[in-house]
This record gives structure tokens, sequence and C-alpha cells, in this order.
């Protein structure tokens, strides 16, 4: 007997049925918007990762040496994976580039609450544009995924929040602040005791004084007055960005969904705009369901031309459980429009029958274990079947086949040459 590993899962028929409902909604949602999907490795070479976050991060990787000795990574995420594809193709992509992929990604961590070592991202991406429309389109493709699935402004919230604030308003202290780091401390502020997050921002630069300054303005959330304290054009420009970004959702209706929340950094170093993150509005899921923003270096990072980008990744593990708590989570229950039954030498007039059915668009079974009368109806019953449709070798000899609604019982025969006709879904009523 095995064990399965830890941090990874397996997902029976009745889990797989919601949670591919959901990457479905999303990945609508991104189509509907003018998305195409791509498709990425599983393997990169660990050093994009290095260079990308430093020497740290291989202790969070699945990384080896592979049979060619080369160091490679499983990828803990798509960013760097899509700002490389567009590097190697980025004079013949037409701008704006605008992609999407589900797939699973792996990280070396201790799994906890919606996250695992390895777990399954929707990621939706902008390259080529710094317009502020660019950043509402990713926060509308993820608010049209989640209201498709039943969710609303009761259930969840975008808290939106700019970098260049954070950065500028750090600078505007009369102290040698580590802005990077001040910005992960931000990123853990919810996480954290007051006294440890005031001490890490002491640690990284301000005083104590100036630490709960700076979070005062923060969680005040009073744009004007953050632009008066730190009187810089770096922090007017931002809020003037934010706000232009908030005023492009709206736009495309998705702006009841958003709040400022300043306090809301996004750990990684590579953003440099608007940042985001979802949050079940209630808190009963206490960490973020997902996240996105701006990260316009990136690309000129891995050596292509100076380009603008902005994205998001919703997580499922996380999404489910918002779709749980909420109470729209799908039921995940297993149902087959038709079951066709085989009685006796009837197989190549049964398989007629469900291939007619099947070409319709239904979903369809038929015996394939050489099972007695009774142990298919009892299969079709086990599987949800709405319809049996029974192929006997006496129901042939009258030219029929029989008809049975699986939920009433009723049952009636049907012309064998004319069933299924024309109708797309044929039921009882139409032979009776």
């Amino acid at each position: 007997m095995y064990d399965r590993l830890k941090g990874f899962r397996d997902f029976y028929p009745e889990e797989m049925g919601p949670r591919r409902e959901a990457m479905d909604a999303v990945e609508d949602a991104a189509r509907r918007y003018g998305f195409r999907e791509i498709g990425t490795p599983a393997l990169e070479g660990t050093q994009m990762y290095v260079d990308k976050s430093g020497e740290g991060i291989v202790d969070e990787l699945y990384s080896f040496t592979d049979q060619g000795g080369r160091d490679v990574a499983l990828t803990p995420e798509l960013t760097p994976t899509v700002a490389r594809m567009v590097v190697a193709k980025q004079q013949e992509l037409s701008k704006p580039i605008k992609w999407y992929s589900t797939r699973a990604f792996w990280r070396y961590e201790e799994p906890q609450q919606g996250r695992f070592r390895e777990f399954y991202q929707t990621n939706v991406d902008i390259f080529g544009s710094s317009d502020p429309r660019a950043d509402a389109e990713v926060l509308a493709v993820a608010a049209d995924g989640l209201t498709s699935l039943g969710l609303t402004g009761e259930d969840f919230e975008f808290r939106v929040s700019h970098r260049d604030i954070l950065g500028g308003l750090l600078n505007a202290f009369d102290a040698d602040v580590d802005t990077e780091e001040a910005i992960r401390v931000v990123d853990k502020r919810a996480k954290i005791e007051r006294a440890e997050y005031l001490d890490g921002l002491a640690a990284v630069g301000l005083s104590y004084d100036q630490a709960e300054r700076f979070d005062d303005l923060l969680a005040g959330d009073d744009l004007d007055a953050l632009v008066e304290f730190a009187g810089t054009e770096r922090v007017a420009d931002a809020v003037e960005n934010l706000r232009a970004v908030l005023d492009a959702a709206e736009n495309l209706g998705v702006r009841e969904y958003c709040e400022i929340s300043l306090t809301t950094a996004r750990g990684l170093d590579y953003y440099t705009g608007v940042v985001f993150e979802c949050f079940d509005a209630t808190g009963d899921i206490g960490r973020s369901v997902f996240g996105g923003g701006r990260y316009d270096d990136l690309i000129e990072s891995f050596g292509g031309q100076p380009t603008p980008a902005v994205g998001v990744a919703p997580g499922h593990a996380p999404l489910n459980l918002l779709l749980e708590r909420a109470g729209v989570r799908s039921e995940g229950d297993l149902a087959t429009d038709y079951y066709v039954l085989q009685v006796g030498d009837t197989e190549a007039e049964a398989a007629r029958v469900a291939s007619d059915l099947r070409a319709r668009g239904h979903v369809v079974e038929s015996d394939v274990a050489d099972r007695s009368f009774g142990a298919q109806m009892n299969y079709a019953d086990s599987i949800g079947a709405e319809t049996v449709v029974i192929v006997g070798e006496q129901d042939l000899a009258n030219g029929e086949v029989t008809v049975k609604d699986m939920e009433s019982g009723d049952q009636t025969t049907a012309p064998f040459e004319d069933f299924p006709g024309d109708r797309d879904a044929p039921t009882l009523a139409d032979f009776q």
C-alpha cells in the first residue's frame, strides 16, 4: 500500500467536478475579454528563479539535477515563464499580449489551509500596455469569473493598493529605509501582532515613532492626505494612477468589488504599481484567496525590451474554499443523461443509438462489462442516469426500443429506426 506524498492531493470525480467548474468559469471569463490560452512547461532552469528572487528561493523549490547535468526546477509560479516567452518572440507578438493558462505549480513549503505543495492556478496577464484600463480589465476578468460561479459582493472583496504609494511614503521619512524589506513587513501586517509589526518596520530603518506614523497613514486610506504628507510627484502620480484604475473598474462594472487598502502590499519584489488581493468579505477565510498586480520591469530584467505588464492568478484551492464558505460550490453530483442498456445480441444496434445520442451532445454510457439486465439497471441508477434506453432482442423484433424515466419509473416504447429522431433530448412524452 502506497501513501500519498505530503502536500499533494488526489481528486476523485466527486471533487474534480466542482474544481473543473471553477476552472472553466475563470477561463471563460478570460476568453470573453479576448485572452488567448497558452501552454507552458513543468520544468525550467533553476537559475531563472535564482536570478529573479535570490539564492534563498532554492530552498522553496522542487529542484534537482537532471540526467543531462542541468539544474532544473518544477515551476513554482508562471510569471517568469511567460516573461521568458514574451522576450523570445517580443518582436513578432501583437501588443497588447493577452494570455491565460491553468496548470499545476509546485513549492516545497509547509502545507496549510488552501495552500499545498502542488497547487493549481489560472494566470491571466496583459503585456504591452501601461494604461489603467489594462489593470481594470484583469480585475474585471477575476470578478466576472467569481460572480459567474454564484458569488456576490457580499462574499468577496478586492483590496487594491499601489506599490509606489508605499515606496514614496517610506522615502518621505527622514530615515535610511530598506524599502523592499519594509514592504515585505507591510505584507505581513495582518498576520502578526502590532508590536512585532512595528518592530519589523523599525528594523528596516524607521524609528518607532515613524513606524507608527507610517502605519497610521496607510490605515487611514486618505489619498489626499498621503499626497500632502509626501509632497512628491512620485506619490501624487501613484495616487492619480490608482484613482484612474478604479475609475476604469467603474466603467467595467466591477468597482463595487474594489476597496482601497494601502496595507495590501504583495511581498514579491517585482511588483511596480497597482497591486490587489481578493479576500473573503466575511473574514471566515483568513488568508487571501488570490492576488495580482502590475510588474512593469520584469520583461526588461529578463533581457527584453521595456514592456509594461499586469496580471492576476486565482488559485483554485482557496477559490474552492470561498465557494464552499459562501454555499455556492457545486455539489459535484455525477450524472448521465442516457444509459443504453443492451439485452442479448444487440451490440451493433445499441452502439448506433448511443452514438446518435452522443452526437446531440449528451452524456451517454453503455455496457462495457457484459453484465446482466439487472446489473446494468443497478449501474444506471448508481451513476444517476436520467433515462435508460433498452435495446433488447425482443424489442428489436418488434422494431422498437424501450425508454424508461429513472426518476418516475415510467416507461414507453419508441420506433427503433426513428430513435432518437430529430429531437435533441427525447423523453417519454415524445413517444406517448
